[in-house]
């Protein structure tokens, strides 16, 4: 594939952004910083989720954070077992853009 489209699967904006993450030290970022974070598909690129949460919310994306969250070890009773892992993505806005989730 020369033309420079990806290979595999093309995700929705929906399919992107899965959730938002609230939680106290979110919260204090988006009114700081004007940071938001969001749970986001393991294979979503940084380029992948700019483009979804601009498109989803309407506002102008600065930059995007992502770290790579591992699954916590668990027991119940006498088995181990993991929770999920998952993608964290922290998007930065323009300081005149706002995502208001209550």
């Amino acid at each position: 594939m020369s033309d420079g489209s990806k290979k595999g699967v093309q995700l929705e904006p929906y399919q992107v952004v899965i959730r938002p993450l609230v939680t106290e030290k979110g919260t204090h970022q988006s009114e700081s910083y004007n940071t938001y974070t969001f749970v986001v598909d393991k294979s979503a690129t940084k380029t992948d989720i700019k483009k979804a949460v601009s498109d989803l919310w309407n506002v102008r994306v600065v930059s995007v954070r992502t770290q790579n969250r591992g699954g916590k070890p668990r027991r119940h009773r006498y088995k181990v077992g993991y929770t999920k892992s998952w993608k964290k993505a922290i998007v930065e806005l323009h300081e005149d853009d706002r995502i208001s989730f209550f």
